[in-house]
């Protein structure tokens, strides 16, 4: 079978397409055909600063669409030629993958492998943010950034469709606001001038929860943003920035506080409780409350220029390899 596969760290030249042995399931474990892989920011920091990489060589990859070709010992509930998407740790970016059963999600009726590789971690994520983690009630007011990304996207129509009082995107360019606003954004900052646009667009009194996927100075500037009460959920370090430390002196005199989520640490450590998460968030989907458009398509051959349009910080929406070419 086709992979691609990075030896070395570095630009996406690195990506090289390979000839590797067919993999066979596991016990619990199955192996899939894939349809179509998802690209994600996840991908470009592995294959350039080797984030999430034990060992080289390493193929990238988080989500996959395609139909079930195997099922290991001990499997129920799963069967060859089944329709699925799955979060996977790595991997993705083959003709055949093979993964653990606990993230394997059959596809519900309307569901078509091309909208069903767009979902494994972007659509649980922005759930969980908004909901499980962030708490969302209706009428509060929401600050996102990267709107106009994978997340972004999907968070600013739940966002809208939880009765938040107002939803605030944050992007890069003016290009990338034309697009949130059509996403379920009332209105959209740049990254510049985030924190004085949001006080301004709420009177003063701040939002009353920021989603942050940034780090560093960014959640330093987007807790400063935070309403009475308000919460922020960080989900990401994409600015690189050393760990930064919050404590009683910036929660305690405004009642705010700090959560976090990883959806591959959750896949680690409680994988029924993501299971639970990606049905909810899933539901969205089929009954319209949320589309995910894909912006760019590229052959498995091409993942080199899908991650040079994604690096480029240009890219809205979704991005997918399709495979096979």
């Amino acid at each position: 079978m086709r992979a691609v596969e990075f030896q070395e760290y570095g630009a996406p030249e690195v990506l090289k397409v390979v000839q590797a042995e067919t993999p066979e399931p596991g016990p619990g474990q199955v192996t899939i055909d894939a349809t179509y892989a998802g690209v994600n920011f996840a991908d470009l920091k592995a294959r350039a600063e080797g984030y999430r990489v034990e060992s080289l060589p390493f193929r990238p990859g988080l989500e996959v669409s395609g139909r079930i070709r195997a099922v290991g010992q001990g499997v129920e509930g799963l069967h060859p030629g089944q329709e699925v998407a799955a979060l996977v740790n790595g991997g993705a970016y083959a003709e055949v993958v093979v993964t653990e059963t606990a993230t394997v999600f059959p596809l519900p009726d309307g569901l078509d492998l091309r909208t069903a590789a767009t979902l494994p971690t972007v659509l649980p994520t922005a759930h969980a943010l908004l909901h499980e983690v962030g708490r969302l009630k209706a009428g509060e007011s929401v600050l996102v950034h990267g709107a106009a990304g994978g997340i972004g996207t999907v968070a600013g129509q739940l966002a809208r469709a939880a009765g938040a009082g107002a939803v605030y995107g944050v992007v890069s360019s003016t290009a990338k606001a034309e697009y949130a606003l059509k996403h379920g954004y009332d209105e959209v900052f740049t990254t510049d001038t985030f924190a004085d646009d949001a006080r301004r667009a709420t009177g003063g009194r701040g939002v009353d929860l920021v989603l942050d996927p940034v780090g560093g100075d960014t959640l330093r500037r987007g807790l400063d943003t935070l309403a009475v009460y308000g919460r922020l959920v960080s989900f990401g370090n994409a600015s690189g920035a050393e760990p930064w430390h919050v404590g009683q002196p910036e929660l305690y005199a405004h009642g705010r506080s700090v959560g976090g989520f990883s959806i591959l640490a959750l896949a680690q450590t409680a994988p029924e409780a993501l299971r639970a998460l990606a049905e909810r968030a899933f539901r969205t989907v089929t009954d319209g409350t949320v589309s995910l458009p894909v912006t760019a398509e590229f052959a498995l051959s091409d993942a080199a220029e899908a991650h040079r349009l994604m690096g480029g910080r240009t890219s809205t929406g979704k991005l997918l390899l399709r495979i096979p070419d």
